[in-house]
């Protein structure tokens, strides 16, 4: 897993957004945070430099000081069909349930793609951000490093 900056965060990766708006998580993220064991995940918006998306589980964020925002939002505890994808705006930041393959993919709808700025094709850094989510970046500092970054670093 290679660190970008001396005392920086260490990215797993890049994903491609393919077609039909899937994106497959590095194994190692998936790993790391626990997520072949649940059965969906929630994204929330990124920050404003980094932009992309934030991916989480119930099972970590529940227990979080975050934890409320399951209550405030009860639509991303169980993913109606209805719901997929759809960003429900809380405190300054939107989220959204979906449903987690087995092989560690999501599908963004379109809808979920433009709200967040993304589209097909791009190719979004997962990072390591905290103990409870992992970072899906676009743009910013660190995604111009790991463009100029002479190692290698995985695409999935």
């Amino acid at each position: 897993m290679p660190q970008l900056n001396k005392g920086g965060k260490y990215v797993f990766g890049w994903s491609l957004i393919r077609a039909g708006g899937t994106v497959r998580f590095p194994p190692e993220a998936m790993a790391e945070y626990g997520l072949p064991d649940d059965r969906g995940v929630i994204i929330f918006t990124g920050s404003r430099s980094t932009g992309g998306f934030c991916v989480t589980s119930q099972r970590l964020l529940s227990p979080s000081k975050l934890g409320h925002i399951l209550e405030a939002l009860p639509e991303l505890t169980g993913g109606r069909l209805a719901d997929l994808g759809r960003l429900l705006p809380y405190k300054g930041r939107s989220y959204a349930w979906l449903p987690l393959s087995r092989e560690g993919s999501v599908r963004l709808p379109q809808h979920t793609l433009e709200t967040l700025g993304l589209r097909v094709g791009d190719r979004l850094m997962s990072i390591r951000s905290s103990d409870i989510a992992f970072t899906m970046g676009a743009r910013g500092p660190l995604i111009e490093k790991g463009n100029g970054y002479p190692g290698q670093i995985e695409v999935f």
